[in-house]
């Protein structure tokens, strides 16, 4: 399976640097921009499946990339972004949130241990059911680290932060 992965375009709330979770917001145009330059970029690769997911922002993302592709999306609520509890809507340290290390549990917001092994789950599925498919991605920074971790590891220092995609930027996973 060869994998690709991008994070959706760009919102307000990334230009205002607050936390999105799983809050539902749209791109903006730089964010649409951007999904349309992805499309350019993947235009000679050839995509088996999309499998995007649900929230707006990825949904669009998706369906730029896709415009006269017509290749089939599946919408799994398995790579939704990590869910940050009572931090969504403001402006946090991420660094914290992103150290593997850090075990405290904030109120309703998933670990970075939990939204590691619901990737890691999600990967061993898709890796066995789509093993001879090239597969797109469009997700979300909090699941980009996450796939990182899966393909990568888990760094010394325990810091998730690098390994996070900016908007549409696509990265390339084979196995």
């Amino acid at each position: 399976m060869k994998l690709y992965v991008t994070r959706h375009g760009q919102t307000d709330w990334n230009v205002q640097g607050k936390t999105q979770g799983r809050t539902d917001i749209e791109l903006n145009e730089v964010g649409i921009e951007q999904a349309k330059q992805t499309k350019k970029e993947l235009k000679n690769i050839n995509i088996d499946l999309i499998i995007c997911s649900p929230l707006k922002r990825a949904r669009k993302t998706a369906e730029i990339i896709n415009e006269g592709r017509n290749i089939p999306i599946i919408f799994d609520n398995q790579i939704i972004e990590r869910n940050f509890g009572e931090f969504e809507g403001e402006k946090i340290k991420f660094d914290e949130f992103w150290d593997y290390n850090v075990t405290q549990k904030y109120q309703k917001a998933e670990t970075i241990q939990e939204i590691i092994s619901r990737i890691s789950n999600f990967l061993d599925k898709i890796k066995e059911e789509y093993k001879d498919k090239n597969i797109l991605l469009v997700t979300h920074g909090g699941v980009s680290i996450a796939i990182n971790c899966y393909f990568k590891g888990i760094p010394a220092d325990g810091k998730l932060i690098n390994y996070c995609l900016h908007n549409c930027e696509v990265q390339e996973f084979e196995n």
